[in-house]
């Protein structure tokens, strides 16, 4: 990656007290930028991240909501980059306040690429899921419009040179409501762990792994693109097998199955039949959904063939989910991640 990408430019991080967007920040002050703000609600948070990064010159705490439509376009002033990672994420809590979830997910980051183009920032990188293909809840549904949001509004921007596109995600190891460390947690309380579903399979990713597929991201986009990285899968008990083994070898540790939260799914895949019909490229790491609409709208050419047919290949065969990913169940993989 050109180390150059970032330096000496102004990028702002939505969301950048998360578990996300926090590892973001830590990793672009490696970078030298000119300037970080850090836009998210939570104040004692902020000042946190600001006391564990020991004050660096650089940073700056905007305690603000993306559903501030003003507050939004004041922050967004003179920046060059935006990673917008602020979310709710958690599918029960959706489940429970919808609206809510549609309000920050959904128009929030319409906000976020209103603020954007009235600014001229030059790119916008946001984070999605994989609960975005196929949703069957409405965090996953939310997130889907949001990747909508995001593709297409690269072919109608009245010629401005802001280009936006997506990372889709699986589970994150170690942030926070993700399983390992609720584990953690509940046998710390009461020396057991729960399962929702035996036969449930997850898509799993470090934290180290997300927050470079999301600077990769920013490097090649050209806008419009889903980058998804190329992840490891494994079913719950056996994940619970190689947490215990690693971090509770000694210890009699009863496991409990609950069954499945509401909104959850079996499995997750990665991508869709709409995904499926669109000309997808690959290397090594990664996967690269290119968007056609293009070819649907006639909208200026954003030069994909030229850059992705050089360092990728194309995809003929796809509609991977966590049940037949090729590296299901990959106990080394998953090892190094837990």
């Amino acid at each position: 990656m050109e180390q150059n990408e970032f330096k000496d430019k102004v990028i702002l991080i939505t969301g950048g007290t998360g578990a996300i967007g926090s590892e973001l920040v830590r990793q672009l002050l490696t970078f030298e930028p000119k300037q970080i703000r850090v836009f998210s609600r939570d104040e004692s948070k902020q000042y946190q991240l600001l006391e564990d990064l020991d004050y660096p010159k650089n940073i700056r705490l905007i305690i603000g909501d993306i559903r501030d439509e003003a507050r939004l376009e004041l922050a967004f002033r003179n920046v060059d980059i935006v990673f917008h990672a602020a979310a709710l994420k958690h599918v029960p809590l959706c489940e429970y306040n919808p609206f809510e979830a549609v309000q920050t997910n959904i128009i929030g980051s319409k906000n976020v690429i209103d603020a954007a183009l009235a600014n001229g920032v030059k790119k916008v990188i946001a984070v999605s899921t994989d609960k975005a293909v196929h949703p069957n809840n409405i965090m996953g549904t939310t997130k889907l419009m949001m990747e909508k949001l995001f593709t297409n509004v690269n072919y109608f921007m009245a010629g401005s040179e802001s280009r936006f596109a997506c990372v889709r995600f699986g589970n994150v190891a170690w942030t926070r409501g993700s399983v390992l460390p609720l584990w953690q947690a509940q046998i710390k309380r009461n020396g057991g762990l729960k399962i929702t579903d035996p036969q449930m399979t997850r898509f799993l990713m470090s934290k180290e792994q997300a927050i470079g597929l999301i600077l990769k991201a920013a490097h090649v986009s050209r806008g419009g693109e889903i980058f998804i990285f190329k992840m490891p899968s494994i079913t719950l008990p056996d994940l619970a097998s190689l947490f215990l083994q690693k971090y509770h070898t000694d210890e009699k540790i009863t496991t409990t199955v609950v069954g499945p939260r509401p909104g959850e799914k079996t499995h997750e895949e990665l991508f869709d039949s709409g995904d499926q019909a669109k000309m997808i490229f690959e290397n090594d790491e990664m996967f690269v959904i290119i968007p056609p609409a293009i070819e649907i709208y006639g909208a200026p050419d954003l030069h994909y063939e030229e850059t992705y047919q050089q360092q990728f290949r194309r995809v003929e065969n796809h509609g991977l989910t966590s049940y037949c990913s090729k590296d299901h169940l990959d106990p080394k993989l998953i090892q190094e991640i837990v």
